[in-house]
């Protein structure tokens, strides 16, 4: 069983906190994980690049000179790809480049991300105080005791505006609701900051599939 470092919402330093096994059950997959994150980039493109044949350049099909008696190369167009302003050989056309993986494949790729974290000790448990406003200084000062040397992925429980409008100025800060954070995320963060509240209703709902199952 992992546990994780705990601070209170005033900046002290709580008791470690178990991790709940449902999520954090130790495996580590690195050949899953690269596979989701592979996809995740692929799902990132675009495929809007594009480029013109030969039949698809306007204007300038003469042949540029006549084909003997010149002494140069023989020319047939000046829309031929070797032309400056030709066409392109085997341009490349818009297409997606979207991939998916199965949802246990993606399920398993997520836990083996956040395990990797917690074997290292980059999982921290966080009280995320209520923000009447979004103010970079508050995150930022809800942060610092943590003392965290590079990037940051805050998971919240649910939605909160606020906390994520506070961390848009924040360079090495992302914010998501808790359980829609993708492998990237979770790999591209130092340390991932979970909020206490949203760990601890994964682990009741765990609790009560259990118990329904038996």
């Amino acid at each position: 069983m992992y546990k994780a470092r705990y601070y209170k919402a005033d900046g002290k330093k709580g008791k470690a906190r178990a991790l709940p096994d449902s999520l954090f059950d130790g495996v580590v997959n690195e050949s899953v994980m690269h596979q989701a994150v592979q996809v995740y980039l692929a799902n990132q493109r675009q495929g809007t690049s594009a480029a013109k044949t030969r039949a698809e350049v306007s204007g300038g099909n003469s042949k540029p000179w006549r084909q003997k008696g010149t002494g140069r190369a023989r020319q047939g167009s000046t829309r031929a790809v070797q032309w400056e302003g030709g066409g392109v050989a085997h341009p490349p056309v818009p297409h997606s480049w979207r991939k998916q993986l199965p949802r246990k494949v993606r399920a398993l790729a997520r836990r083996s991300a956040l395990n990797d974290r917690a074997e290292n000790d980059r999982v921290v448990l966080l009280d995320v105080p209520a923000m009447k406003a979004p103010k970079t200084r508050d995150l930022r000062g809800l942060l610092g005791p943590i003392e965290i040397p590079g990037k940051v992925l805050l998971l919240t429980d649910g939605t909160n505006v606020n906390v994520h409008l506070s961390a848009r100025n924040l360079q090495d800060v992302s914010v998501l609701p808790f359980g829609d954070e993708s492998v990237y995320d979770v790999l591209w963060a130092h340390t991932v900051v979970i909020e206490r509240s949203a760990l601890e209703k994964l682990g009741e709902a765990a609790g009560s599939e259990e118990g329904a199952d038996a």
